[in-house]
């Protein structure tokens, strides 16, 4: 995949100028819009961009794409495209204007950005910072569209920090983008009720897909320079934030109450995801521990305890381990290492008598 030739773009874009005047009348030219975006849920915001900027009557285009360098992944560590540079190049966006920096503040990709001339740069999960001489090239600025309620949850993990707390709402945010973190002024906002059992990947596509369409309905108010007159500063002083997640935070501590747990499973679903360890008992009464992934899971409402204190229960479809403040969490799938995921009825029948415990 190339990354940025300045010299061979010159041309490139002259003709590309020339076809957009044409596409929305003598004197007048389309608007070139960067994008910016990495993973799946930008690639989902990229697509719907291609396929407004395709209508003969769209005011912008699509004039090139900035996302990370190809990355190895699966067991081959072959390299491959981020999902925003596949979407593009599966939909037949020019190779040469697929731009891989491994910093955005390199000379040859800022020179490379020049070239484009850019009215207006739109960022979704990039995954770089921006420097000032970044934010100083497009002429109707950068704008971001961000998973939370600015300013609340400002930060690398808005949808999984949110989560973690147990919010009932959240919602997605296009905010202008400032040197620092996530402070620029919120030109729309849209809500959105959150489900007691709805995960983080799922609710992170839910939002990008709501950023998308508020992003298309604001797209001319941000290209006539409208939006920054009704753009509204935010209150630092109820700003939140939302760190990036770390594997060490994946352990489940049975110390806590169920609903913190439940909550926590959600939060990191995806990555790097829920770990517990349990003791098992065999028929010689011969203690092992036992490390389990946990995938899914609800807080009890009603629990009958028999046995143990510490003691892990099976009912219905569900285990039930006791935690703090005589709470039960019921976990309903869950993962051995090297193993498939699975249903906690078909891991406890795999028991076989053998008796599962927390650890003490």
């Amino acid at each position: 995949m190339a990354r940025y030739s300045p010299p061979s773009l010159r041309c490139f874009f002259r003709c590309a100028a020339s076809s957009a005047s044409r596409a929305v009348g003598s004197g007048t030219r389309k608007k070139n819009l960067v994008f910016l975006g990495s993973p799946q849920v930008a690639a989902s915001v990229l697509d719907k961009l291609l396929g407004a900027s395709g209508s003969p009557e769209s005011a912008f285009q699509v004039a090139a794409v900035v996302t990370q360098p190809p990355a190895a992944k699966n067991r081959g560590r072959k390299l491959m495209p981020s999902a925003v540079a596949q979407l593009a190049l599966d939909r037949g966006f020019p190779e040469e204007l697929i731009f891989t920096p491994e910093r955005a503040r390199e000379e040859s990709f800022l020179s490379a950005l020049k070239e484009v001339e850019p009215d207006v740069c739109i960022t979704a999960a990039y995954g770089n910072i921006l420097p000032q001489k970044f934010l100083d090239i497009p002429s109707c600025g950068t704008v971001n569209i961000h998973p939370s309620l600015l300013p609340l949850y400002r930060g690398a993990a808005p949808v999984q920090r949110a989560l973690q707390d147990g919010v009932a709402e959240t919602g997605v945010s296009l905010a202008y983008t400032v040197r620092a973190l996530d402070a620029g002024p919120v030109i729309a906002c849209e809500r959105f009720s959150v489900d007691e059992c709805i995960k983080a990947p799922e609710l992170l596509s839910m939002l990008f897909h709501l950023g998308s369409k508020l992003l298309i309905n604001e797209l001319p108010s941000i290209l006539d320079g409208s939006a920054k007159d009704k753009a509204q500063p935010q209150d630092d002083s109820k700003a939140t934030l939302a760190p990036k997640l770390n594997s060490e935070e994946s352990w489940l501590s049975f110390d806590e109450e169920a609903k913190v747990l439940h909550n926590k499973v959600r939060a990191f679903a995806g990555w790097p995801g829920t770990r517990a360890k349990l003791q098992l008992i065999n028929q010689n009464s011969v203690p092992d521990v036992l490390e389990i992934k946990v995938i899914s899971t609800k807080v009890s409402t009603s629990c009958v305890k028999v046995g143990d204190e510490n003691e892990i229960l099976f009912s219905g479809s569900s285990l039930l381990i006791p935690c703090s403040g005589s709470t039960w969490l019921e976990v309903l799938e869950l993962q051995l290492p090297g193993k498939k995921v699975t249903k906690a009825q078909d891991f406890w029948n795999g028991l076989r008598g053998q008796k599962l415990m927390k650890l003490p």
